[in-house]
């Protein structure tokens, strides 16, 4: 989980959605539930749960795509409608970024993997911590001290 350094900036595919992040990211993940797969096009989403205080839009103007729900709204660019973040309601204290619009993806690896019982039986990240569907509420706080301690 090295090779990252704040801010880290990021958009969507044509530019003109742009987002910043000043704070260290609290996790990574890979998402292999099937509205996921329907979403990214491909065999999960990826993750990088940034501070919501952390977080800002740059430039542009996101707008709801995908789920349009009163918890969880994907975030997209109105031109080239890229999936950039997913914002839950009320905030919980983190933005989920998509880790392939960071400009610097390359750091990236997936520290958790949910929904591996809807995962395509090829899809494999190597996380180190698997979860049938999203981890239990009571794993979150050991997850983030270990990705803390990974960093």
């Amino acid at each position: 989980m090295t090779g990252w350094t704040l801010p880290m900036d990021g958009g969507c595919r044509c530019g003109k959605l742009r987002f910043r992040i000043t704070r260290p990211p609290l996790l990574t993940m890979a998402c292999h539930c099937t509205g996921c797969q329907k979403m990214s096009g491909s065999a999960f989403s990826t993750t990088v749960m940034a501070p919501s205080n952390g977080f800002e839009v740059t430039a542009g103007t996101p707008v709801i795509g995908g789920l349009h729900g009163a918890q969880s709204r994907h975030h997209h660019c109105d031109w080239c409608k890229s999936w950039v973040f997913t914002r839950i309601a009320p905030d919980m204290g983190f933005v989920n970024v998509r880790a392939g619009a960071l400009d610097d993806p390359h750091w990236f690896a997936p520290f958790v993997e949910s929904y591996t019982s809807e995962a395509l039986p090829w899809a494999n990240t190597g996380a180190p911590h698997s979860f049938p569907e999203f981890p239990p509420i009571d794993q979150y706080q050991p997850l983030l001290a270990a990705f803390a301690a990974a960093l």
